[in-house]
């Protein structure tokens, strides 16, 4: 059965025509390519290369020398596909390589796979940006180029092959589309977090009053709030509690266990800790994966674990920088991953400034496929003021012990509101 052909986008720093050795390259890799049966559109300097991208979905952008102020370099900020690179010339750049290196270094972290024309090429890059680059040498007297689209086929198929199969479990699919619809956030503290001072008695019946219909309590290497929250909510009635926790890992940043029992404890790497996760039967959740003022696994080590991931926290009001949920919802996309969505609250007042509306489930095969339906929901919420709520309720102070509120109630703006009957004339 012959391989599936594959739609990509080659992308050349230079006008299309003009002879060069990187047109030549990217030119009669794309004749070669398109033999073999693949999709291929060639796009360089005047070709509204951002227009382009936003009306076509390849499964590949093969950029081209993507440095600044250069047509590849536009491909690059702008392909929501899988993004292969090609380095061709062995020539320093000051503004690339000293003036603007660490923006540089950010774009560059969108490459899935970068390869160099020379090995002079590659030392180079090596130099100024580490990472690994294959060689690929241009096709010549002594090499054909169908060895060189042999090489970049490969390359494709690798990269693409770690893309998530989107459909999921059809069966389990189907027959939750039956059920009613809810409400949940995926991202909260407790007082059981070293940094939050909600009770638990008052965080569910905030998220209750607010009409949530389950919530994750994702409380900084401890499940205790999780568990207690679980027991009060299942007297309650109407809303569910998934037990999750927020684990640091040794180097790697963090990651969400959603649906475990017992605690994962923190300082492991951070495949030890999606097996820990796995072994409770729970499901890997990646929050806020690309804020750089949050202890986040970085581009290179995200890549080393897409296969396991499976919810990515797509939006984080929390999140200072706006840039940094695009830059998520860009990855989620590319890999097929489910995306998610957490208010991270640390106070009741942020509870349910982002929800995700799903159909309602039971346990975690059920709702990991109802989030592959979901709807996320944005509500504002003033992020400063609900930063300084946080800080006046955890700081300045000694922390107060876990404590349950004898008759809880929700914080203020916490009740839905009911409509006064139409006064009669």
């Amino acid at each position: 059965m012959p391989a599936e052909s594959l739609s990509i986008a080659q992308v050349t720093p230079h006008r299309r025509g003009v002879g060069n050795p990187v047109n030549e390259y990217v030119e009669r890799l794309s004749a070669e390519l398109e033999r073999r049966g693949h999709e291929v559109t060639v796009a360089g300097y005047g070709d509204r290369v951002k227009e382009r991208l936003r009306k076509s979905s390849f499964d590949i952008v093969h950029v081209h020398e993507p440095f600044a102020p250069r047509a590849s370099s536009t491909a690059l900020r702008n392909s929501h596909s899988l993004n292969v690179a090609t380095f061709h010339a062995p020539q320093e750049r000051v503004l690339s390589t000293l003036l603007a290196r660490p923006l540089v270094e950010i774009l560059f972290g969108r490459l899935d796979a970068r390869t160099v024309a020379s090995p002079a090429t590659g030392e180079l890059l090596e130099r100024y940006f580490p990472g690994t680059y294959e060689l690929v040498e241009p096709g010549g007297p002594e090499r054909d180029w169908a060895e060189v689209a042999d090489r970049f086929e490969s390359i494709y198929r690798q990269v693409a092959a770690r893309r998530h199969d989107p459909a999921g479990n059809p069966e389990v699919r189907a027959r939750i589309a039956r059920n009613p619809l809810i409400e949940v956030d995926l991202h909260m503290h407790t007082d059981h977090s070293h940094d939050c001072a909600t009770p638990v008695e008052v965080l569910l019946e905030t998220a209750r009053d607010r009409g949530l219909g389950a919530i994750a309590i994702t409380d900084h290497n401890e499940v205790s709030g999780a568990l207690e929250a679980r027991g009060i909510a299942e007297e309650m009635g109407n809303i569910k509690v998934i037990v999750a926790e927020e684990v640091k890992t040794a180097e790697q940043g963090e990651v969400i266990g959603l649906f475990l029992e017992e605690k994962i404890p923190k300082g492991l790497t951070m495949a030890d800790t999606i097996a820990a996760i796995r072994a409770q039967g729970g499901l890997v959740y990646v929050p806020h994966p690309f804020d750089r003022f949050h202890s986040v696994p970085d581009y290179e080590h995200l890549l080393d674990i897409v296969e396991e991931v499976d919810i990515l926290e797509v939006f984080n009001p929390r999140v200072a920088l706006t840039a940094f949920n695009e830059e998520a919802e860009r990855f989620a996309r590319k890999y097929r991953i489910v995306p998610g969505a957490g208010s991270d609250s640390h106070v009741a007042q942020g509870l349910g400034s982002v929800r995700v509306r799903i159909h309602d489930f039971d346990g975690p095969q059920e709702f990991l496929e109802a989030m592959r339906d979901a709807d996320i929901v944005r509500k504002h919420k003033n992020l400063v003021y609900v930063q300084a709520l946080k800080l006046l309720q955890t700081t300045g102070r000694p922390k107060a012990p876990k404590r349950r509120v004898s008759n809880a109630k929700p914080v203020r703006g916490g009740q839905r509101r009911r409509r006064r009957p139409a006064s009669k004339s």
